[in-house]
């Protein structure tokens, strides 16, 4: 039973991440009818926001530290980060110290703009063509913008620490009365499933309780009646492709401290993102989470000692078994819409 906790709390985490950039996927593909391949890519955008704040955080300057002295007592030369000049030694630190979720703040408006930027820089180009078209023009920016962080970042992944106060691991069996000490689980990794529980609730509520999430609903029901009524719905459209990369880009700032950043971490989630999308049913958003919560459990509790023995290799195809399984019942998926994706 412990065994089975333990992996269920893997699979929140990584449903976690599944749902959130499932999330991103559906509501562009929701208001824009477009199938983005580069979705994968805005989460390791925002993974990276993460990097280059720290390190711009970490830029210093060499002093004389006269409480320290080498082997002849010369006192030492250290690196002292500007940041500790400007708000002292002990803030400084802290603020060092908090990088990953302070980059939340740093990397919403940068992955807004890139959203924005991709949308009528490119994608906007793509509405009517084909979805082949929109798969490969889509894929084909996302190599580049892995390559392009490959060439500035390197090939090698870059360890991000969380907070040292969330660095531990709590006693999950203590706390639902259990043995102590049968079931640890990282601090981290329970934050970032709060965290992605936060996210997609202020996602469903902006789109349901304010005006303009409301009218971007109507527009995905029928975008030419909001048209006629005198909305920009092409504006509205393209502040949700921001927002959409903004989703993305958080998750990937908070999954930096559980997977170190490398430049193909976006690929690696790609496919499997897609996965929960058409099995959540494409353009639905509680489907989109549903399927990411659910296809995470499965997939952690395949990865089980006790199942790869009995089935090897269970671990690896289990999404896709799944996926094949719901889609031959239910093709539009678990809460797919009619007309959606159908000729």
């Amino acid at each position: 039973m412990d065994a089975i906790i333990l992996q269920i709390l893997n699979g929140l985490d990584k449903g976690s991440a599944y749902a959130l950039i499932a999330l991103g996927l559906t509501l562009i593909f929701g208001t824009l009818g477009v199938v983005n391949f580069a979705h994968g890519a805005l989460f390791m955008l925002g993974a990276f926001c993460a990097v280059t704040l720290s390190r711009l955080l970490t830029l210093s300057h060499t002093v004389i530290d006269e409480t320290k002295t080498d082997f002849l007592g010369n006192p030492l030369k250290v690196d002292m980060p500007y940041v500790n000049d400007i708000f002292g030694p002990e803030i400084g630190s802290t603020i060092i110290d908090w990088s990953v979720p302070l980059s939340i703040l740093f990397a919403i408006p940068v992955m807004i703009l890139i959203g924005v930027i991709m949308e009528r820089g490119l994608i906007k180009h793509f509405y009517k063509r084909p979805h082949a078209d929109q798969i490969l023009v889509t894929f084909g920016l996302a190599i580049v913008l892995q390559e392009i962080v490959k060439y500035y970042f390197g090939a090698n992944p870059i360890p991000t620490p969380a907070p040292d106060v969330f660095r531990g691991s709590f006693d999950f069996g203590a706390a639902v009365g259990m043995d102590p000490n049968v079931i640890i689980y990282p601090y981290w990794r329970l934050i970032y499933f709060a965290f992605a529980t936060v996210i997609i609730g202020a996602v469903f509520a902006f789109l349901r309780f304010t005006t303009f999430g409301m009218v971007v609903r109507a527009g995905m029901a029928d975008r030419e009646t909001v048209g006629l009524l005198g909305i920009n719905i092409d504006k509205r459209f393209t502040i949700m492709f921001g927002i959409a990369a903004a989703v993305a880009g958080v998750a990937g700032v908070m999954y930096t401290p559980i997977n170190s950043p490398n430049y193909h971490m976006g690929m690696d989630f790609l496919v499997l993102s897609f996965v929960v999308v058409v099995v959540g049913g494409m353009g639905s958003l509680p489907g989109a989470v549903l399927a990411g919560f659910v296809l995470g459990i499965l997939e952690s509790l395949a990865s089980m000692s006790a199942v790869i023995d009995l089935i090897p290799g269970i671990n690896q195809v289990i999404i896709y078994m799944v996926a094949i399984l719901i889609l031959l019942t239910r093709p539009r998926g678990l809460m797919g819409r009619k007309g959606v994706m159908e000729e």
